[in-house]
């Protein structure tokens, strides 16, 4: 399919072709899962909210119009899914943040940055939920503020405060570890 543009996908997915709608998952599906791991902390919770996702995505697909790019549009999905099993239950901190761990190290150097990788995933889960999508969009994900802002249907200057807000909230949990 190289080529083809993301709207050409998107207008043979919604007609049904399977190779389309395959392409656009495998485009998309990573960066929703790790969304929506980073907002729940549970990989089969994950797991159902990215399922749960793609499938809200085909049955609307037929009458979307792109006013974004499709990922953007997913993670919205995703991100409202998220926050409805977050208020049905109370809030569950990541048990072990996903493996990120540089091979090319030497053992201490990568036990060393899996720690610090740990306390930073640990840091980030305990932020209240709106700077914790915030940050993993813009920051995790690298999205730009504009994407993110929409697919968390707010407005940028409201994206740049929660980003400014968890960034603050950050420095000061590690300002106050250090000082300890």
């Amino acid at each position: 399919m190289a080529g083809v543009s993301e709207l050409d996908e998107i207008v043979r997915a919604a007609s049904g072709d399977r190779a389309a709608q395959a392409a656009l998952v495998n485009r998309n599906m990573p960066v929703v899962f790790r969304v929506s791991y980073r907002m729940l902390g549970d990989r089969a919770e994950a797991e159902d909210v990215t399922q749960e996702t793609f499938l809200r995505v085909w049955k609307q697909l037929p009458s979307w119009q792109p006013k974004a790019k499709l990922s953007t549009w997913a993670c919205t999905v995703a991100l409202n899914l998220c926050r409805d099993r977050l208020r049905k239950k109370k809030p569950v901190l990541m048990e072990t943040p996903p493996e990120r761990v540089d091979t090319a190290l030497r053992p201490e150097q990568a036990l060393a940055s899996a720690q610090a990788l740990d306390a930073i995933a640990d840091r980030i889960a305990a932020l209240p939920e709106r700077q914790r999508e915030a940050i993993s969009l813009c920051a995790l994900e690298g999205m730009g503020n504009i994407e993110a802002a929409k697919a968390m249907d707010v407005s940028v200057r409201a994206l740049e405060s929660l980003l400014a807000r968890a960034r603050r909230t950050l420095r000061a949990k590690l300002k106050q570890e250090l000082d300890q």
